[in-house]
């Protein structure tokens, strides 16, 4: 099996892990910190840095682009800073994208978004070129899973779901 890494930043990590694991393809997932200026960060020193998910995927069993439009669904991506309750730059929607493909891929289902009416307002998430991952402490890694009815506030929204696109695009 070859493995895809992909990296998103949509608000507190714990519930897009929860959510995002669960989907066909996902073989592992990651939270920590990225998209920021501190070397070694931490959840008591992160700057600058996104709350983000580090996730491993199948290409055969799901693609990069079901990613994304699944990420767009379970965080609101048209508010800048913020998700739920979550406010401050550490919970600002991002793509981190490792290649030239993802950058294009991202780029082309943000313009697919914002074309579609779906969601309350234009996307702010960044498109930004992936850079240091720095892995969480154990207590944040799989927390819902540990704390069922821990805090999250991620959610798939059934209203905010593109239409199929044709085979032939």
């Amino acid at each position: 099996m070859t493995e895809h890494r992909a990296v998103l930043a949509g608000g507190c990590f714990w519930g897009m892990q929860d959510l995002i694991r669960k989907l066909p393809g996902v073989s592992r997932t990651c939270v920590g910190y990225t998209g920021g200026d501190v070397p070694n960060a931490t959840y008591r020193n992160h700057g600058t840095h996104a709350e983000g998910i580090e996730i491993w995927f199948d290409p055969a069993k799901t693609t990069y682009r079901d990613l994304l439009e699944f990420f767009f669904q379970i965080h609101d991506p048209t508010t800048a800073n913020r998700q739920g309750n979550d406010r401050g730059m550490s919970y600002r929607s991002a793509i981190y994208y490792v290649d030239d493909g993802q950058k294009q891929v991202a780029e082309d289902t943000i313009a697919d978004v914002n074309a579609s009416g779906l969601w309350p307002g234009k996307v702010v998430t960044e498109v930004e070129p992936v850079g240091a991952f720095w892995e969480a402490e154990p207590e944040h890694q799989d927390y819902l899973e540990r704390l069922p009815n821990g805090y999250t506030c991620h959610f798939p929204r059934p209203d905010w779901v593109l239409p199929k696109r044709d085979a032939a695009e």
